[in-house]
């Protein structure tokens, strides 16, 4: 098998790039320590020039004038004369008023007209010709085992009537209480009380008890 010679041009070529650069930075590396960077960069830069600004002087004002002095000194104060003057002044005549006082008895009152003593007040009461009617008991009531005693307040008017009803004390269940005033208003007769033998309007004091062992 024939050998073909090796082609040394490369290596030749190869060589000697590797040899500028190694130069290159052995170059750079002396130039940084013998300070020559230092003076290139002097050379292109050149020196830098600063100048110094002085203030300017101050300007000092020249003080004012002092006021004129005066040659004459003012006159001195001189107070006026005073002057008394004598007005005659008229004297009142001489005139003794006298006040007299004279008490007056105060009048007498009137005489008291004698008072008749009348026959004393009655309460209204129960008539016997018609006694009061026993409320309606309520169904709900009685289903519900309730039962009790109310006082009620009547206002009885002249004519006997029950004007107005009012729960004094409560039998303990509304309507029971409710069922007493209904029936007190509607059918209850009363006579009513007197005053000086006349009949008047008075609040009369009754009550009305709910069993359930009633009929």
């Amino acid at each position: 098998m024939p050998y073909a010679p090796a082609d040394t041009s490369f290596f030749t070529r190869r060589s000697l790039v590797f040899i500028l650069i190694v130069l290159l930075h052995v170059g750079l590396g002396w130039a940084l320590n013998s300070g020559l960077s230092h003076r290139v960069v002097q050379v292109f830069t050149g020196p830098i020039e600063t100048r110094m600004i002085e203030e300017a002087p101050k300007v000092e004002e020249p003080p004012p004038p002092p006021p004129p002095k005066l040659t004459e000194a003012p006159p001195p104060f001189v107070p006026p004369p005073e002057l008394a003057i004598d007005i005659p002044m008229d004297t009142p005549p001489a005139t003794a008023i006298t006040q007299t006082t004279q008490q007056v008895p105060p009048p007498q009152p009137p005489p008291q007209p004698v008072q008749q003593a009348g026959p004393p007040p009655t309460p209204p009461r129960i008539d016997p010709r018609r006694p009061p009617t026993k409320p309606e008991y309520p169904a709900a009531s009685r289903r519900a085992g309730e039962e009790g005693t109310v006082v009620l307040e009547l206002y009885i008017l002249p004519n006997g009537r029950v004007g107005e009803a009012r729960v004094r004390q409560s039998s303990g269940y509304p309507r029971l209480d409710e069922a007493a005033i209904r029936e007190a208003k509607r059918s209850w007769r009363f006579i009513p009380g007197t005053e000086n033998g006349k009949p008047v309007a008075m609040w009369h004091a009754t009550k009305v008890t709910f069993s359930l062992t009633d009929g």
